[in-house]
């Protein structure tokens, strides 16, 4: 397996550090931590470069906040600084590790996205008779720090970018408890070892994609599954062989355990294509693709909040164009005619 060298000096210069700011700033650039950073942009810049070169660099404070949606995450918000540096390792890093990514992995790749994942999913439903469709209980919260520092170290042997990037992992806030043990482990064992990605950072989006890099080949190379897709920790077997399916729910279960990681034992089933499915925010069936009701719902709150910003003047009507352009090319991957023409023609946006 090739391991690459001699990235540090792709990540340090200032063009690459002025892409990486370019890229955070994206759909933020009005907020106000952007705005003072974009002030003295070049200074700013500037003093990131010198504190990388002479590792001097350190990641600041988290900010907190739980969001429910539906159910209560911890979302974590690194410094922008912080962001600005994340893009500019990911610049570098990214292109290495999606060589080895399979076509069939979705979530935070360039061209790789939502809907490309829905359509894969609701092919592979419509030509097979049954779904083994899992999830990875509380994935980021569990993510070994010593597993993932291996695993990228499969790829990449520059010791200046590997200093970043243990930084950055190391530099992790602490995530919702979880306790689980495995095999040879200690009573104290889940408490000694580091765990845990904060969920909202480019980075920890890149990490969790390579930690789960191995369980996609295991699963098509080793379990020779051909309909599979993976979406962050949801992932689904497809197949018309139930007893298969069955087997690999087994096989998964015992790989899962070189990763530290367990399956939900309820959110993991084995059952009929026939009955549809639930992914990605829709209801898959055989003749139609229906939008859940708790996103609908959703999408209503975030539009009477759309509302009320352009109302108080905290976004003008190009921001306003943007989300509701967003949201139809959403629920246009449904059966949704009627539901869009109820809710954009009802839609009223003005100043108070």
């Amino acid at each position: 397996m090739k391991r690459y060298g001699n990235l540090w000096q792709k990540i340090i210069p200032f063009e690459n550090l002025y892409s990486a700011a370019k890229k955070a700033q994206k759909g933020k650039r009005y907020r106000d931590n952007v705005l003072d950073f974009n002030y003295n942009l070049a200074t700013e810049l500037f003093k990131i470069q010198q504190e990388l070169t002479n590792k001097t660099y350190q990641p600041g404070q988290y900010r907190t906040f739980h969001l429910r949606d539906p159910k209560s995450r911890l979302i974590s918000a690194a410094p922008y600084r912080d962001r600005v540096v994340h893009h500019a390792l990911c610049n570098i890093i990214v292109p290495i590790f999606e060589k080895t990514f399979i076509c069939d992995s979705y979530a935070n790749r360039e061209g790789y996205g939502t809907h490309r994942a829905l359509r894969r999913f609701t092919d592979f439903l419509r030509t097979h008779t049954c779904i083994l469709q899992c999830d990875i209980k509380k994935y980021f919260p569990s993510i070994d720090h010593q597993i993932l520092k291996q695993l990228i170290r499969r790829k990449i042997k520059c010791q200046d970018t590997l200093w970043l990037i243990d930084k950055i992992i190391d530099n992790s806030n602490p995530q919702e408890p979880t306790i689980q043990y495995f095999p040879n482990d200690t009573l104290l064992t889940p408490i000694e070892r580091k765990q845990g990605l904060p969920i909202g950072n480019l980075t920890s989006q890149f990490f969790a994609n390579i930690y789960l890099n191995p369980l996609d080949h295991f699963i098509k190379e080793q379990l020779k599954c051909k309909a599979y897709v993976r979406y962050v920790d949801d992932f689904a077997l497809f197949s018309s062989d139930p007893d298969y399916l069955k087997d690999c729910r087994q096989q998964i279960e015992n790989f899962l355990i070189s990763l530290r990681l367990k399956i939900h034992p309820v959110k993991s089933q084995l059952f009929s294509t026939n009955i549809g499915a639930t992914f990605l925010g829709f209801r898959i069936f055989h003749h139609k693709i229906r939008v859940r009701n708790q996103n609908i719902h959703r999408g209503r709150r975030r539009l009477k909040q759309l509302q009320k910003d352009f109302a108080q003047g905290k976004i003008n009507v190009s921001d306003v164009i943007t989300s509701l352009n967003s949201w139809n090319a959403h629920l246009e991957h449904g059966d949704t005619w009627q539901l869009r023409q109820q809710i954009f023609t009802s839609l009223l946006f003005k100043r108070d």
